[in-house]
């Protein structure tokens, strides 16, 4: 017989929050559970027997298809049924766990189930962010640890909800969000190794970009921020967990001996309503990874602010291109969202990254159109695509309208479309290589210090415009699925 921690019983809720405080005592209780026995094992303990505690889940049972409010993209099942989900983490999650019950309650009219799940939490999910006792086995007590813990298990973490190929087992729940518990935690947990800060910091408006100077502009502008005592912004995290609050002379933490891959840094407001920013670098293959795991925070949108080559003859370095549409070349999401999905421009999102422009800029009507371009991008995953020889691709360019190119955007849009994550682009021409201007390196400066700054403001006033939409608008019914979780 497994160790475990005592059973909690699966019980009904008519209040939200009181659900809620039943899935904080099952999660608290779980994984205390875990790390008292592995504390247990490092110091030299082995009884033998298996150590087990399961996620808290909740579950919602309803008999018709009526729901209290049509006009909604979440809070409701899609029809008659059980539907169930483990959760994870409701001291990180907890406000978007309450908003998902209300809604629950309020359109279906029926209690919510809330109990101890069959699902095991691996035992490095029940570590805290200042836990390492791993760290001191050797390879022979790690081993043993196999024996006597769950560890991650990928086969109950895979993405088929959200990519729509999900087919539960006769009598099983239906899913009731995109994401299991375990999905989460493992996301959780490659976050902090990607980015070099804890989930916690994370803010519900995403920053994307391809370049280290946005970066850099976002550090300086933050720290300005900080030492305004108006500033709308409480603090600002850089990677190590470094916290200056605004109006303290410094900051908490210790930097990181280097930086980690994909650094992000955060503006943070009350409600995690500031903005985050991430160097994703260069290629589809990273834009894909770090949507992957910013996803399951479950943010209210996500844009990319970066550099592009121009396609028209007509444009000019220091150009903004907003997407309205995507040509997917980066072929990195092809078996999870078909080439052959279109992914719609959101007009919530469309309509804030144009007034930024104008707000930032202050040109407007006509004369916006000197710098700012609608049109179809282009995300490829061969960087030197113009070294292919004739006709190469640029013959494709041209019939889909294309007038922008990069690595990234496509990707990033594509996730946000499977994710169901609200999603935009802003790109800033940097070169023009079917048209001979190519980067060279006087030129590249002169851009960088004229154009960056501006581009980072602007992608900052869209992310402020957002802020201010109803949620519900800002999600989309367009991005919802007709068997969709009740989950946003």
């Amino acid at each position: 017989m497994p160790n475990l921690p005592p059973y909690i019983a699966p019980a009904k809720f008519d209040d939200a929050e009181a659900a809620l405080a039943q899935v904080r005592a099952i999660h608290t209780g779980s994984t205390e559970h875990l790390r008292s026995a592995l504390q247990r094992f490092v110091a030299g303990a082995d009884d033998g027997q298996h150590v087990r505690a399961c996620y808290p889940f909740v579950r919602v049972r309803t008999d018709t298809v009526a729901r209290a409010d049509s006009r909604l993209s979440y809070g409701f099942v899609a029809g008659p049924g059980t539907y169930e989900t483990t959760l994870t983490r409701p001291d990180l999650f907890g406000d978007y766990y309450l908003e998902q019950f209300r809604l629950l309650l309020a359109n279906h009219g029926v209690p919510l189930e809330i109990g101890t799940s069959t699902q095991p939490i691996p035992v490095h999910f029940s570590l805290a962010a200042d836990d390492y006792l791993e760290g001191s086995l050797d390879a022979e007590r790690r081993l043993r640890m196999r024996d006597l813990f769950d560890l991650p298990d990928l086969t109950t973490m895979d993405d088929g909800i959200a990519n729509g190929t999900h087919e539960p087992a006769p009598g099983a729940p239906q899913p009731l969000a995109l994401f299991t518990a375990a999905r989460v935690d493992y996301s959780l947990q490659r976050l902090r190794h990607y980015c070099g800060s804890a989930p916690e910091h994370f803010q519900n408006f995403v920053l994307f970009t391809n370049y280290q100077f946005y970066i850099d502009e976002f550090i300086k502008l933050g720290h300005a921020l900080m030492a305004d005592a108006a500033a709308p912004y409480d603090a600002f995290v850089e990677p190590g967990n470094v916290v200056t609050l605004r109006g303290s002379a410094g900051g908490s933490g210790t930097a990181p001996a280097r930086l980690p891959q994909m650094p992000a840094y955060h503006l943070v407001r009350p409600g995690a309503n500031g903005i985050t920013m991430v160097n994703i670098g260069v290629g589809p293959a990273n834009a894909k990874t770090i949507t992957d795991h910013v996803a399951v925070l479950r943010p209210q949108c996500w844009l990319m602010l970066g550099h592009c080559a121009g396609l028209s003859v007509s444009q000019q370095l220091g150009d903004y291109v907003l997407a309205h549409a995507y040509m997917r070349e980066d072929r990195v999401l092809d078996a999870d969202l078909p080439p052959w999905v279109p992914l719609p421009a959101l007009a919530e999102v469309q309509l804030a990254l144009e007034q930024a422009v104008a707000d930032v800029t202050q040109l407007a009507g006509y004369e916006l159109k000197r710098i700012l371009r609608t049109g179809t991008v282009v995300s490829i995953d061969n960087r030197n695509w113009e070294l292919l020889p004739e006709p190469g691709p640029s013959r494709r360019f041209s019939q889909s309208r294309a007038v922008a190119l990069d690595m990234e955007s496509a990707t990033i849009a594509a996730n946000g479309f499977r994710f169901r994550v609200p999603y935009g682009t802003l790109l800033c021409v940097s070169d023009k290589p079917l048209h001979g201007e190519i980067k060279l390196p006087g030129m590249a400066d002169t851009f960088y210090r004229e154009r960056v700054d501006q581009h980072l403001r602007i992608g900052m006033r869209a992310a402020e415009l957002l802020r201010h939409e109803r949620p519900g608008a800002l999600h989309s019914r367009k991005l919802r699925s007709f068997a969709e979780v009740a989950f946003q």
